[in-house]
């Protein structure tokens, strides 16, 4: 299911020693630009992002943001609020502008072919950031560049397989999925399925979307302890959800992480607040400082130079001792 990448490989194509995002496991082509080679001294890049749905996202734009500044490189920037529909029109905006570059964020994983065709059509080359999309043709787009969402579930998985190891009493898990039909929450769900499932005794009894949103997230909590007179564990596929659903456990009397043990995505600062304190558990780190990565891209295929199909970056895991060693000099 997934192409597996050498850490060779990997260190070779990490751009600028800069932190990455997070993303799914499609490739793209790699290609020349659309300059067909003549290198542009000022660069315009049409970017298309998800929305400000969690802290992780507003990191990303900033990362984004702060780099092309860095970069020279003039941002032309769109909120989707979470709507692909908003996307495709921001897009094809950038297209009738004639920018040098489109990079976007994928609020779902399919229904672009349409519109990458048309920028395809128009010789403006595209970059996937942090999620992929699900098309068949991947001469639409030239790189991705984020993490692997499918590691980041079985990491978790990993986690709470070693955490009951040697007890075979049942355990029950809630799941708090990210947005319907993006990559990292058709992802991470089956990372995390996959990590769990030679375990009989760990038995999702729920799952529903809190749309990487707190207030959703606490929600959807609120539901699932009125459903569900014994949860045992939260599996939350971002902190945003991960720390509405600690208030709405705390609401209902219970002690997260300790009642309810909860494992989260991300290492958001708040997150990482909340693991330093016991409430939470364990956190897979999921970057959102792309974008010295993606704007060094950027002027790659914008100058017609080659550059790999899939660029994957580097995280790791934290535990709250970990969190509480790491949160003095944590960025976002």
């Amino acid at each position: 299911m997934l192409k597996r990448w050498s850490a060779a490989v990997v260190g070779g194509v990490l751009l600028l020693g800069a932190l990455g995002a997070c993303g799914g496991e499609k490739s793209g082509d790699a290609g020349s630009g659309a300059s067909g080679g003549a290198k542009k001294d000022k660069i315009v890049m049409g970017f298309a992002q998800v929305g400000a749905e969690s802290g992780w996202r507003t990191a990303n734009t900033k990362s984004i943001q702060d780099a092309a500044a860095a970069a020279g490189i003039e941002l032309k920037f769109s909120d989707a609020q979470q709507k692909q529909e908003n996307q495709i029109k921001a897009i094809r905006s950038y297209i009738a502008q004639k920018v040098d570059v489109i990079a976007f964020s994928p609020v779902v994983e399919s229904g672009w072919d349409t519109v990458l065709k048309e920028a395809k059509d128009a010789k403006i080359p595209v970059i996937l950031t942090d999620r992929a999309v699900d098309s068949k043709d991947t001469t639409l787009y030239k790189t991705f560049l984020g993490s692997d969402f499918v590691v980041e579930g079985k990491k978790a998985g990993d986690w709470l397989v070693k955490e009951y190891q040697g007890k075979t009493d049942p355990v029950n898990i809630v799941e708090l999925q990210g947005t319907t039909g993006s990559a990292p929450a058709n992802d991470r769900k089956s990372g995390f399925a996959d990590a769990i499932k030679a375990s009989p005794n760990l038995k999702i009894i729920a799952s529903q979307t809190g749309d990487f949103t707190r207030a959703k997230g606490k929600e959807v909590m609120e539901a699932f302890l009125k459903a569900n007179p014994k949860i045992d564990v939260l599996y939350a596929h971002n902190d945003d959800m991960a720390l509405g659903a600690i208030e709405a456990i705390e609401a209902a009397g219970k002690k997260p992480g300790t009642d309810i043990k909860i494992i989260s995505v991300d290492a958001v600062k708040d997150g990482m607040t909340a693991l330093a304190a016991g409430k939470i558990n364990h956190i897979v780190e999921c970057s959102p400082l792309l974008g010295p990565q993606l704007m060094d891209l950027a002027k790659k295929v914008v100058n017609g130079e080659s550059v790999q199909p899939r660029i994957l970056t580097e995280e790791t895991e934290f535990t709250p001792e970990q969190a509480k060693a790491a949160l003095p000099d944590r960025k976002y």
